[in-house]
């Protein structure tokens, strides 16, 4: 399954200490084990003193932590490649390969089906096939709710 959003934590610039240590905590705790998938999304983005604490927090409890298959990913920007935490987990990058629209759009359709006999909000939508994720943009600021 999908991350769920006590799994995610999106950076900003203004992304603060407490959370970036909070993520690294549940990721390497005991009750980790679970199957869940702890995300960080543009930490290049984080200041550099809340990406030295992340650095700190993560090599800290994983010494301590008595977990060995947690789940941990970190997102950053290909280009940003001069950020601190890029250059922190550097030995653990791995590129992940390019895939077409198509090929993305085929695996999301097959994987992220909608249980069979509940209301999802998916309902609301007009494809054949419902689906659990819907991403709505729009080119003004709050109306892609």
């Amino acid at each position: 399954p999908l991350p769920t959003y006590d799994e995610v934590l999106v950076c900003t610039p203004n992304t603060e200490e407490e959370e970036v240590e909070l993520i690294v905590r549940r990721a390497l705790s005991p009750d980790s084990q679970n199957q869940k998938i702890y995300c960080l999304l543009g930490a290049d983005k984080l200041m550099y003193k809340v990406s030295r604490q992340l650095e700190y927090h993560f090599f800290r409890l994983l010494q301590s932590s008595t977990v060995l298959d947690y789940r941990f990913i970190i997102f950053c920007n290909a280009k940003a490649q001069n950020s601190y935490v890029f250059t922190a987990f550097h030995t653990y990058k791995v590129t992940t390969p390019c895939y077409s629209k198509t090929d993305i759009q085929a695996y999301l359709s097959t994987h992220l089906k909608v249980p069979h006999g509940t209301a999802p909000v998916a309902q609301a939508f007009k494809e054949p096939y419902q689906q659990n994720v819907k991403l709505i943009y729009s080119n003004q600021a709050g109306m892609g709710r």
